[in-house]
């Protein structure tokens, strides 16, 4: 037999953690994603630009770019063909998996991430880490760390 749990309800203390925790996300996300604005980039672009510029032979197998960005295979899909309009990446048959196929960076799509991350750096530096003292920056880092273990975890389960 089910046993009921009662709610344990958020304390004043994590009520007020937890909505400053969403608040400083989506004006962040906000403000990132307006700094990339002048380059026709979106946060979405900009991580499969950066994931795959730091991928072994600037590629990455469809699959694995999704699982990296946390994006459903059709939304990747999606994106990618913006991406392919705009010259910043191209798809690849897989040789060994005739299904399988790969983001590509292209020339076009490296020149941009070398163009736009100096810029992408100096905002997150201006609206986040620039308003972090180290040591508070250390002690943040080692509260999410187990958040991010936990959630990592939970990816694929129900």
């Amino acid at each position: 037999m089910e046993t009921e749990t009662a709610t344990r309800w958020l304390t004043d203390a994590e009520q007020c953690a937890w909505r400053t925790h969403l608040e400083v996300n989506r004006l962040l996300t906000y403000q990132l994603e307006r700094d990339l604005q002048p380059f026709g980039l979106t946060m979405n672009d900009y991580e499969i630009l950066v994931n795959l510029s730091e991928s072994e032979g600037v590629r990455l197998r469809m699959s694995d770019l999704a699982a990296a960005t946390l994006q459903s295979k059709s939304r990747l899909s999606h994106q990618i063909t913006r991406m392919e309009n705009a010259d910043l990446v191209r798809r690849e048959n897989c040789e060994s998996d005739r299904r399988g196929l790969y983001a590509v960076l292209t020339d076009h799509g490296l020149e941009t991430m070398r163009k736009v991350a100096p810029h992408h750096v100096a905002s997150v530096r201006r609206h986040f880490m620039d308003l972090v003292s180290p040591e508070a920056l250390e002690q943040l880092h080692k509260s999410l760390q187990p958040i991010a273990e936990h959630l990592r975890g939970q990816r694929g389960k129900p």
